[in-house]
Parts: C-alpha cells; structure tokens; sequence
C-alpha cells in the first residue's frame, strides 16, 4: 500500500503541474496577442486594412508548412486552413531564394479562383464541342498515336530482355542518388556545382530561382537526367532501323518538351510569383486565353502566337506599292512599282512557297525584301499563289510549273517586252524552280538566264526532321484523310513545323498566354506564319513522296511532260543561300543536292534559321553570313573554310545578280504595254484565309 500511495501522489503533482503549465500559456498567448490588436485597429483607423479582412494572432511560419525565418509578414495575413497546406507548398519553394514573398488578397484571391472556374468551364465547354457535333479525331490524336507506336517499340526492347531492363533502371536511379546526393550539399552550402550545368541560352529555365533555389533547379535538372537517359536507350536501340530510332527520338522530345518542370504551375516560379502577385489574376486571364483559342479552334487548341489587331495586308505589312497584271487559276502575278528612274534590264521573279503567303518578302518596309530590291534598280514580280479549295484537287507539281511559273514568264514578257528573266525559289518554292530549270533544259528553253535559291533542297536524303512524317503508313493516312475535301487544311503543316521546336513553338505560349496570362505581343513574323495556306492534294502527295519518300529529282526520276529531270542539265549560273540552324531545310542537305548543279554555282551560308537566315535586312542585319568554294566534297569542310562576312548577305546578291546582267533602261510602270491591272498589290489571292 505504501508504494501505491506513493504512485497516487506522483499523479496529482504531474496533473497540477500540467495545469499551472496551460494557464501560464494561455496568459503569454493573450498578452502576446493585445499589441497586434492594438495595432490592426491604429492600420484600420488609418485606412491601411484591406477590405473584408480582419487582423488576428498569425499562425507561426511552421504552421503553414513554410521554413523558420521565412521572409513573410505573417501578421499582415490570416491563412484560412483549406489555403495553409497549399500556400506552404507554393511560397516554400521560393523562401529557398532569400528574396521576400508578396503579400496575398485572400478576399482578391477567392474571388479570382471563383472567375478561374467560370472561365475553365467556357474552356471545357469549347473542348466537347467537336465531340457534340459528331467531328472526327483532330491530328493531335494521330499525332499521338504515332508518338505511342514509335516509343512503344523502343520499350517494347528494353522491357522484353530482363538484363537490359536491370541496365535501364541502373543506370536511371544511379543518375538521381546522385543528383540527390550533390542537392544535399548544396543545401549543406557547400558550394557544390550543379550536376547538370544550366545552359544559358534555354529560355525555359531563365528565372534565377532556377539557380538559386535548390528545390526548383532539382526539378530542372531531374528531367535533364531523364531525358538524357531515355535518348540514350533510344540511340542503344540498334535492333530498330535508324528511321525508327529517329522516330522514336523525334516523339520522346516532343514528350519530354512537354513535361519539363517549366511548363506546370506549381513547378515554374515564374508562374508562382506572378500568381501571388497578381492574387491568381493570371490564372483568370490565362483561362479566359485559352477559352477563346479553344474557341476559335473549334474545340481543339489553335494557340494565338501574336496581335492580330496590329496588322493589315496593305497597310503595314505586303504594303510595297505595285499591281497585279496577271491571275489564273494558281496564281496573281505582281509588278511593283519603280522608285529609281532607271532599272536592270532582265526583269526579275520571286517564287516563294505555296505553303505560306507571299509576304514574307515584303513584311514591314525595313524588313521589305521586296523593297530592298526595288530601291536597288530591279523590275521585281512576285508570285501570289492561291490558297485552294476543292476544285484544286488535281493541281500537281507540273500544273504548278506550268500555271505558276511558266504562267508568270509569259506575263512578264507581256508587261515589260522582255523574254530572258532572272528567276528567285525561296523553300519548296525554289525545288519548284528547280525541277521547271531541268524540264526547260530538256526542251531548250532558255528564258531563265540565271536562278537564285533560298534554303532550298533539291536532296532530300538528309531532309532532317519533317522526314520523320514521311512513310507509307502516314502517306496513306494522309491520302485517305485528303480524300474527302481534295486539300490539306493548313493547319497540319503548321502544326509539323511547329512540332520541330516545341519549346519554343509551343510551350513558350502555352505558360505565357495560359499560365502568366499575358496577351501575344504584335510580331510580324508570327503574324506571316500565322495566315498558312492549304495544299493541294495531288500537289502535296507528290511533294512528300517524290522528295521526301523516294527523293527521285536526286536520283534522276523525277519527270515532266514525259521527260526525265536531271539537276546535271541546268548550267546557267547559279546563287544557293542556306541557312545555318534551318530545321525544315537543313544546311547540310541544302548543301548536297547544290553540288549536283551542272553549272556554277556560289553557295552562301547564313546565320539563324529558315526565316531569320532569309529577312535579314541590309539596313538593320542581325546575322552573318559566309562565303566559300564552289559546293564540294564534305559539308563539315566547306563550313571550315569558309570566310566570314559580317552583315546582311543581301548586298552579296545585289552585286551577283547585277554582274550578271549589268545592262540599264528607263524605269518601267506596271500596266504600261498591255492590258490594264487587275488591281492593287497585294492582290485577291493573299487575302483568302480559312480557318
């Protein structure tokens, strides 16, 4: 008995003095809590509350799952409980940096997530559209089907040996422990390199909190890890034939574009600040974005890349003053007015491709090539081609020749009475030009006295990415999907060439315009990429299959009018322009089929890419460009030799072309001999948009 009274009185001490403990805490916490209170009534008195928002004892930082010491002045917030685990989540990650946190609107806050949702239903709604009016799949769900089909076959590999399994995910978990292990020191502030270094010139990761935040640049560099690894089983997958390892790593990138860190709220700080800043405003415009792309897509996402309001045909873009003295079913034919009083003799055509407008040539008058030209003393037409319908459906590459460009020497002849030309291809515009140079070999007609291509091919056995889209089960899927309309909507080229950078194509204007809510900016060479044209589909099957399938010009079996194309024929001399960081017409490949020319040729190598490397004004040049030997042996050699020139390559050509033909007459003003113009540049035909 003794022990347990013993017991009994150890009892009572422990409860009385836990007692005396909760009463001395409430009593700290209530004289702790009368000087915020004092001062939330001196800020109301003075107009400095927010409206609605009651100042009251703020919960500690670890209460709301954020670090000690995190820079917020948590007594100028009240934190309901359904927001404290999610403003941890959110605001932790960002105390990583040292810099002070925004301070939230809870009242702003729950309003715009209420105008979030209202505005995601307009966007849900825009999406079941298609599937309420009975529409077909969309070429995203092919694309996606090709994606599945073209990885499933490299893990179909792996998964199916167990010991290249055990090698796969060895060599992917060895990757993160160490990743782990050098995060760790990093936090320790051991001044430990990242191990994955960042690379500045990926726009995705610019924001500082992806150097600075351990969180945030392990993110970036975990799906580096990945990526890397998953090319790296791709290019061991030397069972699949090399197209199909290229496949295959041409839809992982798009995947792995897709799932970086940049592109995901909770994951990009960026987004992150920009929310707490604006109390989730962003997200509501955002939504409001995409509810009204998803719109104009008819259910399926058309992102809108720039201001629309800011541009007009005529007025601040294809304004360079002329007329058109020509139109067939394929195309208008512009002549541009004169400004000097004299000009070259040989007038001069553009063939641009059929696959966008015309303008590109002529955009604002400091990027004018077109322009340019014109000021320099030549006779310029331009061919307008028209954007189809069903009644083109037939139209085929010979058609085009035929229509196109032997419609347009006719013209010309007509217009200025001159018969011998200088002609200019610009893409798929400029193989056009080829094949019609080898044709008019064949039957001896010499009125393209010299041809100037731009980022052209004319081989296509190292055509680069857009190959990939090319095989007989695409081509069938293709023709049988033309089969119905005659054309292919723009829309699916677009998408392809987009497809060839998502970054920055795509998912650059997915967090700018859905996630930072910020409205495209007015860009003309968005707005020009933007007004795509159909193809027709007797033109396009032709186009994929004999280039890009079969490269039959290359190989000499390539025809017209029963006569077979050889590059060898075409002897007059020659100006070849390619790109350096072109994606749709490789340097490389440009440079190969230049070296089957017959004749001479002056290949010219700019900086940037299919368009940049193209409009790059005399007046205001951002690239370079570089001069070499005649196009022979390697790609790789020539490129060393070669010397650089510093500025536009526009006045390169100037003073080619004009050497060829230096001779001068009065300058001449369309519609002076022959019929009168049909009517102002830039014509009927570049208006035409569908969709």
């Amino acid at each position: 008995m003794p022990e347990a009274a013993q017991l009994n009185k150890a009892k009572v001490a422990a409860r009385k003095k836990r007692a005396q403990a909760s009463a001395k805490t409430k009593r700290g916490a209530k004289a702790d809590a009368a000087p915020r209170e004092e001062a939330a009534k001196e800020a109301g008195a003075n107009g400095a509350g927010s409206a609605g928002r009651e100042a009251q004892a703020a919960p500690p930082a670890q209460a709301l799952g954020l670090p000690q010491g995190f820079p917020v002045n948590l007594s100028s917030i009240s934190v309901p409980p359904a927001f404290a685990n999610p403003l941890g989540a959110v605001l932790g990650p960002l105390a990583q940096t040292g810099k002070s946190a925004p301070k939230i609107d809870f009242e702003k806050l729950v309003y715009n997530m209420a105008r979030l949702v209202e505005q995601g239903g307009k966007a849900v709604a825009a999406t079941l559209k298609p599937a309420e009016n009975g529409e077909g799949k969309s070429d995203f769900s092919n694309e996606i089907a090709n994606a599945a089909k073209a990885i499933g076959k490299v893990a179909e590999l792996w998964l199916s040996d167990p010991k290249k399994t055990a090698e796969a995910q060895s060599a992917l978990v060895m990757g993160f422990f160490g990743l782990m292990a050098n995060t760790m020191r990093r936090i320790a502030a051991e001044g430990a390199e990242p191990m994955v270094p960042l690379d500045p010139a990926d726009k995705r990761f610019a924001a500082p909190e992806w150097r600075e935040s351990p969180f945030f640049d392990f993110l970036r560099q975990a799906h580096a890890i990945t990526v890397t690894w998953a090319n790296g089983l791709i290019d061991k997958s030397l069972e699949l034939a090399p197209h199909e390892r290229e496949k295959a790593k041409f839809y992982f990138r798009q995947v792995s574009s897709a799932l970086s860190p940049a592109n995901f709220f909770a994951t990009n700080p960026e987004v992150l600040k920009e929310t707490l800043a604006s109390n989730g405003e962003n997200l509501v415009r955002g939504a409001s974005l995409l509810a009204s792309d998803l719109a104009a897509g008819n259910g399926r996402l058309k992102i809108t890349r720039y201001d629309a309001s800011k541009f007009e045909l005529g007025v601040n873009i294809a304004n360079t003053p002329g007329k058109v003295v020509f139109r067939n079913d394929l195309i208008e034919l512009i002549q541009y007015a004169p400004t000097t009083e004299t000009v070259y003799k040989r007038p001069l055509l553009i063939i641009p491709p059929w696959i966008n407008k015309f303008y590109i040539f002529d955009l604002g008058p400091e990027k004018s090539f077109v322009r340019y030209l014109v000021a320099q003393g030549f006779t310029v037409f331009m061919v307008s081609w028209v954007n189809p319908d069903a009644r083109h459906r037939e139209k085929g590459f010979e058609d085009y020749m035929r229509e196109g460009i032997m419609g347009a020497l006719e013209a010309i002849e007509q217009a200025t009475g001159e018969r011998r030309i200088t002609a200019m291809g610009y893409c798929i515009g400029g193989t056009l030009l080829a094949m019609t140079l080898a044709y008019m070999a064949q039957t001896g007609d010499d009125r393209i006295e010299t041809a100037s291509f731009f980022t052209t091919q004319t081989d296509f056995s190292e055509a680069g990415d857009l190959k990939l889209f090319v095989d007989e089960d695409q081509l069938a899927e293709l023709k049988e999907r033309m089969a119905a309309t005659g054309y292919l909507e723009s829309s699916s080229m677009a998408n392809s060439f987009n497809m060839l950078r998502p970054d920055d194509l795509i998912w650059s204007f997915v967090v700018n315009n859905y996630m930072k809510g910020k409205p495209p900016l007015a860009f003309d060479l968005l707005a020009w990429n933007a007004d795509a044209t159909r193809m027709t589909a007797a033109n396009h099957m032709a186009y994929l299959r004999d280039c890009y399938l079969e490269n039959k010009f290359a190989r000499g079996d390539a025809t017209f009018g029963g006569r077979k194309l050889n590059l060898a024929d075409i002897k007059i001399p020659v100006y070849h322009l390619a790109a350096r960081e072109d994606h749709i017409a490789p340097a490389r490949s440009v440079f190969k089929g230049a070296k089957l020319f017959g004749g001479e040729v002056r290949y010219v190598l700019s900086g940037s890419g299919h368009i940049a490397g193209v409009i790059n004004p005399a007046g205001k040049p951002k690239y370079q460009y570089w001069l070499g030997e005649r196009p022979q042996g390697d790609f790789d050699a020539w490129t060393k030799a070669a010397v650089e020139h510093k500025g536009s390559w526009w006045p390169d050509w100037v003073a080619w072309a004009s050497a060829q033909a230096p001779e001068k007459v009065p300058a001449r003003v369309p519609g002076e001999r022959g019929a009168a113009p049909l009517c102002d540049a830039p014509g009927e035909y570049v208006r035409v948009r569908y969709g």
